[in-house]
């Protein structure tokens, strides 16, 4: 372990399975000690067992729904009193609903919203209130590159992401002269994740129900458009996502902050 991650507190919301459980591992990984917050406590539970046997780093489940600030308060205030303070929070915490913008249903589009804006804001918020009293800490949000340009029938989901990054750089700019850094991560299509080949509600069975790529017939079209549109010609994975947040997590990326770092092989430059 190279990162200086060592004995850092780390909280990752929507910790309990797929991309944020990588984070979870990978921290775990560097040497953190990890509280998985999930709004599923039993996918909370079983993926802090399974990291903390596998690397044996002390790894806590966490029930948390980050759209209830009673909940998120309690989250923070448990991890300060079990480990004495908070280090770096992912807020990861994320759904989409892809539906063309005529046949949106509203309550469904709220929800988005709720989770991955105000939910974000929740987070960052109680982060912040443990963090100003050391002057110390690190936040980093899971974007997407849908933050960053529009995305076809997937309104909600690229509002909210544009959302992030502004509640980003207005918190990196409140914290940074408190010694707190607040960055994003805007991932590329994670094609070959579940939460793009699940056959049931997979981003792939979404988009192709949704018309989102034109003239596409099968899953396979739809995944081939994706990845048509990558210079670097493959999908994004959970590596290069967790490469990126110890990188912005660690004193390697000191002098960094209020950013939207593209991890999109070439997709997203800007």
């Amino acid at each position: 372990m190279t990162s200086g991650l060592q004995d850092k507190v780390a909280v990752v919301t929507g910790g309990g399975q797929g991309l944020g459980k990588a984070i979870c591992l990978r921290l775990a990984q560097e040497g953190c000690h990890v509280v998985v917050a999930d709004v599923q406590d039993k996918l909370a539970v079983a993926t802090a067992a399974e990291i903390a046997n596998g690397t044996g780093r002390t790894v806590i489940p966490f029930k948390t729904d980050v759209t209830q600030e009673p909940e998120v308060k309690a989250l923070f205030d448990a991890t300060v009193e079990r480990f004495g303070r908070v280090d770096i929070v992912v807020a990861n915490a994320a759904i989409l609903i892809a539906e063309p913008i005529v046949q949106a249903d509203a309550e469904k589009w709220r929800a988005v919203m709720n989770v991955n804006l105000f939910g974000s804001f929740l987070t960052m918020k109680h982060a912040c209130r443990v963090m100003l009293p050391r002057r110390s800490g690190v936040i980093i949000q899971i974007n997407s590159k849908s933050g960053k340009r529009g995305s076809a029938a997937n309104s909600a989901y690229a509002a909210s992401k544009f959302g992030g990054i502004g509640l980003v750089q207005s918190v990196a700019l409140e914290m940074a002269p408190h010694g707190i850094r607040c960055n994003a991560i805007c991932p590329g299509n994670l094609l070959d994740s579940p939460l793009w080949t699940d056959p049931e509600k997979g981003l792939l069975v979404q988009y192709l129900r949704a018309g989102k790529v034109p003239g596409a017939k099968t899953v396979e079209d739809v995944r081939q458009f994706y990845l048509n549109q990558v210079p670097m010609k493959r999908g994004c994975t959970y590596d290069d996502v967790c490469n990126a947040v110890v990188f912005l997590a660690s004193d390697a990326s000191a002098y960094i902050t209020g950013i939207a770092l593209s991890v999109t092989g070439g997709q997203e430059m800007n």
